[in-house]
């Protein structure tokens, strides 16, 4: 009976070996895969720029806005854009607009330096352009397979605003919403 006991014992555990041997491999493989598709984000480091006159009396006011773009368009038929607007008019009243200038020819107004990405290229704004408060105006424009470093691409708007003499005396504030897409 101890005999039998055994024999079956091994044989049981010799049937639980095999088993466990034909349950995986040592090696085993698996595969991952990812859909990488057209991305677009900017990045404002200038997020309130106050304008400012050098030089003679009622010379234009000017300064920069400094940006950070990070694109990638499609590899076969991509394309993408930075646009922006006047979101909300100088205010208070009394002061410069862009809607409604006091002036005819009064422009708060823009020109672009906007590098190429890493990869593909970006073709910036030829300036000046005047800014809109009904429409979106052109920042920079890219082509297919344009792709940024994971860093971004340093950018900039540089603006200019009339002087009118008209204008009374205070501050007035605008808000431009700027606006970036990839296909």
């Amino acid at each position: 009976m101890k005999k039998l006991l055994a024999l079956t014992a091994l044989a049981l555990l010799f049937a639980a070996s095999s088993a466990l041997a034909q349950l995986g491999t040592t090696s085993p493989t698996a595969t991952v895969a990812v859909a990488v598709g057209a991305e677009a984000a900017l990045t404002i480091q200038t997020t309130a720029l106050t304008l400012t006159q050098t030089g003679t009396n009622f010379t234009d006011y000017s300064g920069t806005t400094n940006f950070t773009y990070f694109i990638r368009t499609s590899k076969t038929s991509g394309t993408g854009s930075i646009v922006l607007e006047v979101t909300s008019d100088f205010s208070p009243s009394g002061g410069p607009s862009v809607g409604t200038p006091p002036t005819t020819g009064d422009h708060l107004y823009y020109s672009c330096t906007v590098p190429d990405p890493a990869h593909g290229s970006a073709t910036p704004c030829t300036g000046p352009v005047n800014s809109s408060t009904t429409a979106t105006t052109n920042v920079a424009t890219f082509g297919t397979d344009a792709r940024s470093p994971k860093v971004g691409v340093a950018s900039s708007v540089t603006w200019g605003l009339s002087n009118d003499p008209l204008y009374q005396t205070g501050t007035f504030t605008a808000t431009i919403t700027y606006t970036i897409s990839a296909a």
